[in-house]
């Protein structure tokens, strides 16, 4: 069974996955950030919602690095500001790998050196949301003017194929966690319908028996 977003029939192209999913993603770091400075960060669940943000992390960049950047490169090729918004997002996904090496290396240390893990986790939950605002204020809009909901669409299907049916189990509970009433709605309207039933019948609690970040 697909997992992959809807296509818009409106012309434009919605972006609510994405925003959602940014939005998790600053959630995750907020949560570090909180487990470093309470001494938490050896927990199983503080453990666990670290290395499920890390997947979730390397599965939205390399799938925009491998199905999305290429195709807004090729479409807008006639824009002066194209070759500069994607090789800044470039950069700026190179630059987040040496930062979650630092945080894994810190996490270890954590005993010793508790100060240098609040501090990467720092380091990392301002260049990611630095990231996440560019590519929001400059990618998206230009992604807006090049591709066709049908590109989108495509983009959506490359993540889920990274995904798979096992991927789609473990985002979907994820992304939603400490979701509002609008954003889950928002995000379930983006999604193939089968995705909420299967969410509430067997991913979320599934999910949350993880006790992720507790």
């Amino acid at each position: 069974m697909s997992t992959e977003p809807a296509t818009s029939t409106t012309g434009r192209i919605d972006f609510t996955l994405m925003y959602v999913t940014h939005d998790a993603f600053r959630r995750d770091l907020a949560r570090l950030r909180r487990a470093a400075a309470e001494g938490r960060t050896d927990s199983l669940g503080v453990r666990a919602g670290w290395a499920n943000f890390k997947r979730q992390l390397h599965v939205h960049h390399t799938s925009e690095d491998e199905a999305l950047w290429p195709r807004v490169e090729a479409a807008g090729a006639g824009r002066a500001d194209t070759a500069e918004i994607l090789a800044a997002m470039a950069a700026e996904h190179a630059h987040l790998d040496p930062l979650l090496e630092a945080v894994d290396a810190a996490l270890e240390q954590r005993t010793a050196r508790p100060a240098e893990l609040a501090d990467v986790v720092a380091e990392l939950e301002s260049a990611l949301g630095g990231h996440m605002k560019h590519e929001e204020e400059a990618a998206l809009p230009l992604i807006q003017e090049v591709l066709t909901p049908k590109d989108w669409a495509a983009f959506g299907q490359a993540i889920a194929r990274k995904q798979k049916l096992s991927g789609a189990a473990a985002y979907v509970p994820w992304v939603i966690d400490g979701a509002d009433d609008a954003q889950r709605a928002a995000f379930f309207g983006a999604m193939p319908a089968p995705v909420k039933v299967l969410n509430r019948l067997f991913w979320s609690s599934r999910y949350h028996k993880r006790h992720s970040w507790a």
